[in-house]
């Protein structure tokens, strides 16, 4: 399986060719890294990802040349077991959890991950809204168990970093066949409004707009405001606004968004931030589909790995991300979908084109798992 290794150019999807590398067990060379930019090569947080790869596997083999320019990957086996990692700040921890995620399931022994870094940056996913989406969709593939949890420890802002987060996984040997086709009407809302090294009033302030947007379509809305103090507030100070959506069918949507550090772009006032996450969420709603948008791939990801059996999942209009995801599976697991885009309906006047993604499983065996 290992004999035949993959090629790829360039520094885009860096995560995506990494993680389905160390599950298909082929061997990938990416070269021209940055090989024109002033500064060439990997960058800081890649590195540090690929730190985090080396912990969490046995025997993988990492070599990268002196410009930083060409890596080559060999992976070794998933192994799992208790892990602390000092994420690089430059990306938040959302970062490498996503990629955690996909790989924890498949490993020798349960995961326990202490991460440490950003908790929250305006960039990638924030812990909380990786907790309350990617954690429930893992479910319905059967990736479930005591312990399964994604806590935050301690909060920390960009760019300062400082927070802490713990996330526990169990290993399964094989993944459930899904068949989401209907994500049902929206029945509540829930989100967190959290705040470091600022005034407290700054998260009432945002749930208050927050709520004057989304109150207008749905009665059952609560969000918990969040602030911590002192050693677990982290370096740097700012706020910012998780949302979900629960849909009647156990379908998760959110949206969020973080102050921006200081510096960096146009200060936003707490007002402005609640009124735009709302209306941000109302948009993934339109949107539609059984998975929101910064979960696509991973449910792309658990469906191919499936038994030998059909999966089908509705989703609203796939993003570039996961574009290019499909085409990574198809080179590391030479799985095609069948792709069936749905136009809305008449009483959905306004919905985007839906797209109804099937697939047959490969039969993915946990081989790392011990018998019990």
């Amino acid at each position: 399986m290992a004999s035949h290794g993959l090629d790829y150019d360039g520094c885009n999807f860096f995560r995506q060719r990494l993680v389905l590398s160390t599950l298909s067990g082929k061997r990938v060379r990416i070269k021209n890294i940055r090989s024109k930019d002033d500064n060439p090569g990997l960058r800081d947080f890649e590195a540090s990802f690929i730190r985090l790869l080396d912990k969490v596997t046995n025997g993988s083999r990492i070599e990268i040349n002196q410009t930083g320019t060409v890596l080559f990957y060999q992976p070794g086996l998933l192994y799992g077991g208790s892990v602390e990692h000092e994420c690089n700040t430059q990306r938040s921890i959302g970062y490498y959890l996503e990629a955690l995620l996909m790989l924890a399931p498949f490993m020798k022994t349960s995961l326990k991950a202490t991460l440490k870094g950003v908790t929250n940056d305006h960039i990638d996913p924030t812990v909380d809204v990786l907790k309350s989406t990617a954690l429930p969709l893992m479910k319905q593939f059967g990736i479930d168990g005591e312990g399964f949890d994604l806590k935050v420890v301690k909060r920390g802002m960009a760019p300062g970093g400082g927070g802490e987060v713990v996330f526990i996984c169990p290993t399964r040997r094989t993944m459930r066949p899904v068949q989401l086709t209907d994500p049902g009407k929206i029945k509540r809302i829930r989100g967190v409004a959290y705040s470091v090294r600022v005034s407290p009033q700054m998260a009432n302030r945002i749930v208050d707009t927050a709520r004057g947007v989304l109150n207008k379509f749905i009665p059952d809305i609560y969000i918990y405001t969040d602030h911590m103090k002192g050693a677990n507030s982290g370096k740097s100070p700012g706020f910012g606004l998780t949302l979900v959506a629960e849909t009647m069918n156990g379908s998760f949507l959110s949206a969020e968004m973080s102050s921006t550090p200081q510096g960096q772009g146009d200060p936003m006032l707490p007002e402005d931030l609640g009124k735009n996450c709302a209306q941000m969420l109302l948009e993934e709603v339109y949107r539609g589909g059984c998975v929101d948008s910064s979960n696509q791939s991973l449910a792309l990801l658990l469906m191919t790995l499936g038994q030998q059996d059909v999966s089908k999942v509705l989703l609203g209009p796939l993003s570039p991300h996961t574009i290019e995801f499909l085409r990574h599976i198809r080179d590391f697991f030479q799985i095609m979908f069948k792709i069936q885009v749905q136009k809305p309906s008449e009483d959905e006047r306004k919905g985007g084109d839906k797209v109804l993604m099937t697939c047959v499983g490969v039969g993915y065996s946990n081989i790392n798992k011990t018998l019990k």
